[in-house]
């Protein structure tokens, strides 16, 4: 088939308004609307999350920390970049029914839990190990952010 056809263009443009209207669709489904708040609760809309968000009420940093104050990096466009990235892996997964429960972190998204660890306890950090990035947080505390998960 020529790409100037006017075929071509009228399969390209069905195929595109396929493809957004899908995802349009799944995205209002899947309310990803809501995960551009920051409200814990909304983490909890997926019933897999249910665990870790009543565990984390019952921590010592509910009070002090949100969802995203810990699992997402500073800044908005790197925040915004994780959490699409996570929302389109974990939609994926779910969708596909491919994925570990209880849930389990990746190593990426555990190096930005360590840094957001770092970043709000790195001045007693220099004080306990010899080297910030010697630091394994949830070795010691497995159970701050989310008590009695692990």
């Amino acid at each position: 088939m020529d790409i100037t056809s006017p075929v071509f263009g009228i399969f390209l443009a069905l195929g595109i308004g396929v493809l957004v209207g899908v995802g349009t669709f799944t995205f209002y489904y899947g309310e990803g609307h809501s995960y551009f708040r920051d409200d814990p609760e909304v983490c909890a809309n997926c019933h897999i999350m249910q665990p870790q968000y009543d565990s984390w009420i019952n921590s010592s940093h509910s009070h002090v920390a949100t969802c995203n104050d810990c699992h997402t990096p500073k800044g908005t466009i790197p925040k915004y970049i994780s959490k699409a990235d996570n929302g389109f892996r974990h939609a994926w997964a779910f969708t596909m029914d491919n994925f570990y429960e209880p849930i389990q972190i990746i190593p990426r998204n555990e190096r930005v839990l360590k840094q957001r660890c770092i970043d709000c306890h790195g001045d007693f950090l220099h004080q306990t190990v010899p080297t910030v990035e010697d630091a394994q947080c949830v070795t010691c505390h497995a159970n701050v952010g989310h008590a009695l998960t692990r």
